[in-house]
């Protein structure tokens, strides 16, 4: 079972419009298929009544016919057959053959079966005989005499115009039934019944038509309905995806279906709730950053005071890791901020000067590649490339940097020749604070921030940083930044 839903919902469209628009059509579908199989029914079931109705007294007419023949003296039958034929004949033409006619008999199903059935029940009946015979034939294959005349090659005035009905060409109904010793009489006539024998089709011109008209119908109606209910909730996606970089945004307009506006009220109040818990998050940092310089400031100057070297040299050390700690934390806070415009920046440009203030400090930072103006927040994306390149010199003395950019995305590869990071650590780094520097010391290792907060840039900015050991030794930093969808998702 899960197997099977797995393989209908690939095949399922990808957005809701696509679904509902799905939805619809196939209801439609349903119920134009239902509908049509109870009209075909009950029309199937009108025309077998009529046919029914209609062969009996068409057979009673044959029967009538046939008795007034039987009655008329031998010699006497064909002085009334010419009569007719010189009257232009009637719906039945008649002739008296010395033997049966062969029939190349044509048509199958109930409606031939319905209408033999009643001919030869009531002739049998009237007529009290056991030998008829009915059969259906084309009209251009139907022989009438006893040299096997073709209806087609009669005169006109013999009456054959009255079974030739072109160019519908009905099947001819044939009876045969036998009067004396070599004497068979011969009725052909037609039943006012049209595409007696065609088989019923689904899929005719008009049905394929209808179909048509009401499914463009019902797709254009469903488009401009659904298009309209499912904008809001496209808004509100958009405002979803832009909530983590942009808390300022202008709230969503209220608006719509009940439940879409009730959403969109749910999600300003939210979105009003996360930025009062930021700004407030903001001020407490500030806060705690203001009210602890003081005290560490005076605990300094009491350090300095102190008569013992070892004491005071460790004293101050513990106040300047105290002072790292406080300002890390700041800055981790001041790295998440990422309230700025979107702008198109240079990723070369902005590596270029960052590798010439790197090389003021004794780093080494080589760049190969090219890269397309980017659209990102470039404070935020100067900061992320900052953090990266500086522990790569840090930790591995130099870094090589490679761009490779497509139109779908741009990879900023960052190398550097230290040690590298275990496996089982790589995820671990981005954590706030942690270190895998052996000592502990601030002023060699830093804060623990840089990773955590460039991927976090990142990310917000629509890609991601993933970490990995070159072959050759030294550490892999892949900056993956995609284009153009990240100019509508900051």
């Amino acid at each position: 079972m899960k197997h099977w839903r797995r393989r209908l919902s690939r095949w399922l469209p990808r957005t809701l419009r696509g679904r509902f628009v799905l939805i619809m059509l196939v209801g439609v579908l349903s119920a134009q298929l239902a509908s049509y199989a109870v009209w075909t029914s009950q029309v199937r079931s009108s025309q077998l009544e009529q046919l029914d109705e209609l062969s009996r007294n068409v057979a009673f007419s044959v029967a009538s016919s046939m008795r007034f023949f039987r009655s008329l003296p031998v010699e006497y039958r064909h002085i009334v057959l010419d009569q007719l034929r010189n009257m232009g004949g009637t719906r039945f033409f008649v002739s008296v053959n010395e033997r049966r006619i062969p029939v190349e008999d044509i048509g199958s199903g109930p409606e031939k079966v319905l209408v033999v059935d009643n001919f030869r029940e009531i002739l049998t009946a009237e007529l009290n005989i056991d030998d008829v015979l009915v059969e259906f034939s084309r009209a251009e294959t139907l022989r009438v005499y006893n040299n096997q005349v073709l209806l087609h090659d009669l005169p006109p005035r013999w009456g054959q115009h009255s079974l030739l009905m072109e160019p519908l060409s009905p099947p001819i109904l044939v009876v045969q039934m036998e009067l004396g010793p070599d004497t068979w009489l011969y009725v052909a006539t037609l039943l006012p019944v049209p595409d007696l024998f065609n088989e019923y089709r689904w899929l005719s011109g008009e049905r394929l038509l209808a179909s048509l008209m009401v499914l463009l119908t019902v797709i254009g109606l469903a488009l401009l309905g659904i298009r309209s209910v499912t904008r809001p909730l496209a808004r509100l996606s958009r405002a979803a995806r832009q909530l983590g970089d942009d808390l300022d945004a202008p709230p969503l307009r209220e608006s719509g279906p009940r439940e879409v506006a009730a959403t969109a009220m749910a999600f300003n109040r939210m979105q009003e709730r996360i930025r009062d818990q930021v700004d407030e998050r903001e001020r407490l940092f500030s806060a705690i950053s203001h009210d602890l310089k003081t005290p560490i400031t005076r605990l300094r100057l009491r350090a300095e005071m102190l008569d013992d070297p070892l004491q005071r040299e460790r004293f101050c050390a513990s106040l300047d890791e105290l002072d790292l700690l406080v300002k890390g934390a700041l800055a981790s806070v001041k790295g998440f901020d990422l309230h700025e415009a979107v702008e198109e920046v240079e990723p070369r440009a902005v590596l270029e000067e960052l590798a010439a203030e790197l090389a003021l400090q004794g780093g080494e930072v080589t760049l190969t590649g090219r890269a397309a103006p980017l659209a990102v927040k470039p404070l935020a994306f100067k900061r992320c490339l900052a953090n990266l390149l500086e522990n790569a010199v840090f930790y591995g003395r130099r870094a090589e940097v490679t761009l490779a950019d497509s139109p779908e995305q741009l990879s900023i590869v960052i190398r550097d020749h230290g040690p590298g990071i275990p496996e089982a650590q790589r995820e671990r780094v981005f954590a706030p604070f942690v270190r895998l520097e052996p000592s502990r010391s601030r002023n060699t290792g830093g804060s623990g921030l840089g990773l955590g907060i460039a991927r976090h840039i990142a990310r917000a900015l629509g890609g991601d940083i993933s970490l990995g050991n070159h072959p050759a030794g030294g550490l892999e930093v892949a900056v993956v930044l995609p284009r153009p969808q990240n100019i509508t998702s900051l």
